[in-house]
């Protein structure tokens, strides 16, 4: 399927829509059934929202995130009040193997880590304008999305353009992990959350486009940073049956389930962080649900315009 490119969208990719074969039946219970879905035309941002991209938006607005605003105790009644300020969650690499059953053996909420600090206090953002933003929640990115004039995807958007047409295919470039020893996105290699062998060269975030793009033109689809998309999370694909006599057009979660706690939406794509010996989900048809209220060293976002009118060829 052929991409055109125009003038009046730079930075996008515009993609017309069609059926695709929407999750896997090979990997985790949450990306189950298999089946088709239709996708109308859309724009998409060619790599995630970048950290020079989000200083202008909030040099421009004067925005604040949520990692930077004070807590409210009553939404947290469980929690150490010295934790009750503003912070976000960072990743720290254990010494040794860990039981990989407990995440917080390698995540910290750090007061003072946010967009502009992503390893927490005295760490800066300096030399990494190209790189994608990264503790932002989906208020953040909704924000930053109406100020540009765009929005967030859905999920069937989201992985609609990251399988770049490959449809079926395990990965975002084909079925090998890594054709002919070459690397195709920035994962974590070895064992996981101790030893990092660096073979794609980057410890964490890498400059978007530091890999090989899609078959659509789109960077970092896969690997780098996870991305928030506008579907809130269910266990199963919204409209998803596995018998279905009809192909779901559009399908989209825009309410959280009934249960208790903080709800979830549903972010795509792996990250750096995802190694084989515990996440493989640096793949197109992954999720996980992430609550509304959390940021990390390993989320940010990309954007979408919905223009169901082609785009001219000039």
């Amino acid at each position: 399927m052929a991409v055109e490119q125009h003038i009046s969208r730079p930075g996008m990719a515009w993609l017309p829509g069609g059926v695709f074969a929407m999750g896997s039946a090979r990997f985790y219970p949450e990306e189950r059934p298999v089946h088709d879905v239709e996708v109308d035309g859309f724009w998409i941002d060619r790599h995630p929202v970048t950290v020079g991209e989000f200083r202008r938006f909030v040099s421009e607005t004067g925005y604040v995130t949520v990692a930077e605003r004070p807590l409210d105790a009553a939404h947290y009644p469980n929690a150490e009040p010295d934790l009750l300020v503003p912070g976000s969650l960072v990743f720290r690499k254990t010494r040794g193997p860990v039981d990989l059953r407990d995440f917080h053996r390698w995540w910290q909420y750090l007061p003072g880590a946010n967009w502009q600090h992503p390893e927490g206090p005295g760490s800066t953002v300096a030399g990494r304008r190209r790189h994608p933003v990264t503790h932002v929640a989906p208020e953040d990115a909704e924000a930053y999305a109406a100020w540009a004039g765009k929005a967030l995807p859905t999920e069937a958007e989201w992985e609609f353009a990251a399988r770049g047409g490959l449809d079926g295919a395990t990965f975002a470039w084909g079925d090998e992990s890594a054709p002919r020893g070459r690397l195709m996105a920035n994962t974590w290699q070895g064992e996981f959350p101790w030893q990092n062998l660096r073979a794609d060269g980057y410890e964490g975030t890498s400059p978007v486009g530091s890999f090989d793009p899609n078959g659509y033109g789109l960077y970092d689809m896969t690997g780098n940073i996870w991305e928030w998309t506008a579907d809130f999370f269910t266990f199963r694909h919204a409209d998803a049956t596995a018998n279905s006599c009809c192909t779901p057009r559009n399908p989209r979660v825009t309410s959280p389930l009934d249960e208790a706690g903080i709800p979830r939406r549903v972010i795509k794509g792996g990250s750096h962080l995802c190694a084989p010996n515990y996440c493989l989900r640096y793949r197109p048809a992954a999720r996980q649900g992430e609550a509304i209220d959390t940021s990390t060293a390993h989320i940010g976002f990309r954007c979408i315009v919905r223009d169901h009118d082609p785009p001219d060829s000039r």
